[in-house]
């Protein structure tokens, strides 16, 4: 005698990891079929890192007192760290709240500290792919990086520490900007950091008068924490610190401001 297969019905939402590895693989998703957001994540760090060590431009820059390439190629991953984790987040979760794309995942049993969490971690996601792909390509033009464990460990730290930061900037202001500001302030912001915030060039090389607050950028803690670990091998304990401080003060200031709509 078989008896019937009884299922009863079991209420309630999904544990808050499952509920953030999905709304993280739905961010991933979103980002990839971004033309726009790949480009500048992808594109614009792997073009410039083919003309500075492929073309010899970077011999006639003032990058580092090291090898061209050797000072490249930790520069070019600091500028693809904050065009993901700043710029194309910002942008990207700015049209979500214009989109109401934001408020209805408010009234989903998603946090507001899942959804940020779901959000940062696709942004890790795309960060690996750049990481793997921009360091191939260093390698192909003969980047040699100093250290060992220090220097992957150094890296890793800094690339965590500094897309928490610039993630929590982003976020801070998408959270409180229309769409259109955002936009506008989010690719200023980039230019003027790229420009005049140590990314590109070490902060020695600005004048002594700027060289006091440059240090204090966390695009220069960014850069110049990525450089230290592979040119001098040393974990950049202080552009760690420097980067986990803005991100503490910046999440802060996201957790305190942050709008749905």
């Amino acid at each position: 005698m078989s008896s019937a297969a009884t299922y009863a019905p079991s209420p309630g939402s999904a544990p808050w990891p499952r509920k953030v590895v999905a709304h993280t693989r739905m961010e991933f998703k979103l980002l990839v079929r971004n033309g726009e957001q790949l480009l500048l994540a992808l594109v614009i760090p792997l073009g410039l890192l083919l003309l500075l060590g492929g073309t010899g431009l970077g011999e006639r820059l003032p990058l580092g007192s090291g090898r061209p390439i050797d000072e490249a190629v930790p520069r070019v991953l600091a500028l693809a760290i904050l065009s993901s984790s700043f710029t194309s987040l910002a942008i990207a979760t700015g049209f979500e709240r214009r989109y109401g794309v934001i408020k209805r995942l408010g009234a989903s049993p998603l946090s507001r500290t899942g959804l940020l969490a779901g959000k940062i971690g696709a942004v890790l996601i795309v960060e690996v792919i750049q990481l793997i792909v921009l360091i191939g390509t260093g390698f192909a033009l003969g980047w040699k990086p100093v250290g060992g464990f220090e220097a992957v460990f150094g890296v890793v730290l800094t690339v965590l520490c500094g897309t928490a930061a610039f993630a929590s900037l982003g976020l801070l202001m998408a959270g409180v900007l229309r769409a259109e500001a955002t936009l506008a302030a989010a690719n200023l912001l980039y230019l003027l950091l790229l420009v005049g915030g140590a990314i590109m060039t070490p902060v020695d090389e600005y004048p002594a008068g700027m060289q006091g607050v440059v240090r204090l950028l966390p695009s220069a803690a960014l850069a110049n924490g990525i450089a230290n670990s592979t040119v001098e091998g040393v974990i950049p304990w202080a552009a760690a610190l420097s980067l986990a401080l803005w991100a503490g003060v910046l999440g802060y200031l996201v957790s305190r401001t942050f709008k749905w709509d």
